[in-house]
């Protein structure tokens, strides 16, 4: 189909003022860790003295399962541990991801340009749009740098200040904002000794006796999004995510069960429309588009030599193009 373009389907969709779903791969191209690193980490970081003596075949096999190829994710499945032995498992991957986050905010306050998703976010605010949204399962606060690099208020939850607290989704009132639903929790949320749970914006250590508000995978991710203020949160991306019609999807491997099934339904059943742009399509993601009924898509991953593989729901095959639209920089260069 030679007459084909893409680019002008990209703009079509992005015209549409989509939701924003950043996936593990939007971070990773920060340098913060993916499931591979963090299996790593977890295994050789965690304090094995603090594991409770009646857990430690538990953990042995958990160690086994890694060392045999066993995902991280399949792996947490597969072991049930105790709260205290999750919590130690949560305390390493925070120790980690925290570390990256920080390196990439220290490099963001001299590189005004560093954060293409704020780029975007400034350029889709050129138009009559007051409030934008991303969904995402990063725990970092690569979104909330994005913004502030383009002087955008964002709300996540929370109040504003050095201490803050939740909020209703009416707390912020201004001009132009970005929501950030974060549906696994942040970097920046702990639970307070006073059973609160409160966010602490670019801390370094954590306060003695919180514990880090993130949600690890396995059996732990469907037994603590039940909860506050998961369940909050999760509600108004499931508002927003059915409200939209359009999507954007940077680094999403559609592998989580809090976001993809009712994008996924409006997909099927509205027509709405969407863009996929990643290093890499993943199995789960080829299935549930290319499989799942899904009338208007695009997808774009890496192919050789930098290139870009393009499939579409105008096509019957994907086809190679010259240039980078994988990444979201490259992607930018379609829609701007």
């Amino acid at each position: 189909m030679t007459d084909f373009d893409y680019q002008k389907q990209a703009q079509d969709y992005y015209a549409k003022a989509p939701v924003i779903i950043l996936g593990s791969g939007a971070s990773m191209a920060f340098g913060l860790p993916g499931m591979g690193e963090l299996a790593e980490h977890i295994k050789t970081h965690v304090d094995t003295s603090a594991i409770p003596c009646s857990e430690t075949g538990s953990w042995s096999e958990f160690c086994s399962l890694l060392e045999t190829g066993t995902d991280l994710e399949a792996a947490l499945h597969q072991v049930n541990f105790s709260n205290d032995t999750t919590d130690l498992i949560i305390q390493s991957v925070w120790d980690l991801i925290n570390s990256r986050d920080e390196s990439v905010y220290q490099s963001s306050i001299d590189d005004r340009h560093l954060f293409s998703l704020g780029t975007m976010l400034s350029h889709m605010f050129k138009s009559s749009l007051s409030e934008l949204n991303i969904v995402t399962t990063n725990y970092d606060c690569l979104a909330e740098y994005a913004c502030d690099q383009e002087g955008l208020h964002h709300y996540s939850g929370f109040s504003h200040g050095y201490t803050r607290r939740l909020a209703a989704p009416g707390y912020i009132s201004c001009s132009r904002k970005v929501n950030i639903w974060k549906v696994h929790g942040s970097l920046d949320w702990f639970y307070s000794t006073q059973n609160e749970t409160i966010s602490i914006p670019k801390s370094q250590f954590r306060p003695d006796d919180y514990r880090p508000q993130i949600v690890t995978p396995g059996v732990q991710k469907y037994q603590k999004t039940h909860l506050e203020p998961y369940r909050s949160i999760i509600g108004s991306a499931d508002t927003v995510l059915s409200n939209a019609s359009a999507y954007l999807c940077v680094g999403f491997g559609f592998n989580d069960e809090h976001i993809q099934p009712k994008l996924l339904q409006k997909c099927q059943r509205d027509g709405a429309a969407i863009v996929i742009v990643t290093y890499a399509l993943t199995d789960q993601a080829k299935a549930l588009i290319f499989d799942g009924n899904i009338k208007n898509y695009l997808a774009i991953e890496r192919a050789d030599d930098g290139r870009s593989r393009i499939y579409s729901s105008q096509l019957e095959d994907p086809i190679i193009v010259e240039g980078d639209f994988w990444s979201l920089q490259g992607f930018l260069n379609l829609i701007m």
